[in-house]
């Protein structure tokens, strides 16, 4: 299942065709680095890394690319990265439009965060 998500994925990303394109493959780059007990998903037709449950989904829309942490609001947030979703009772998102920098260090450490939220709670 996780090979078919991916060439899922892989077919989500090249077919935007435009910088929505690069900034997914780069987060999900990023994303997958980050632990290695994350497995990557197609759901609700975008693509969702899971360990021990939801943990992150990335979307690419008209004006930009969001990115849902599932279970953001219990995330501690140091670098500010959560900038969408902020009144959700659970989830937060990072919202980036074309020309935003991503810190991936910090973006790895929320990803970290949340993988660890994550196997908490079993």
């Amino acid at each position: 299942m996780a090979s078919d998500a991916s060439g899922r994925i892989d077919q989500h990303i090249m077919s935007l065709g435009d910088w929505r394109g690069e900034m997914m493959s780069k987060l999900r780059k990023v994303i997958t680095s980050a632990d290695s007990s994350l497995t990557e998903e197609w759901k609700w037709e975008t693509p969702v890394f899971s360990s021990n449950g939801n943990v992150v989904a990335m979307g690419a829309f008209k004006e930009g690319v969001k990115i849902n942490f599932f279970k953001g609001a219990s995330l501690p947030d140091p670098h500010h990265l959560f900038n969408g979703g902020l009144d959700a009772k659970t989830s937060r998102t990072i919202d980036l439009k074309k020309g935003d920098r991503v810190n991936e260090p910090a973006l790895k450490e929320l990803v970290r965060a949340a993988v660890a939220k994550n196997s908490a709670k079993r």
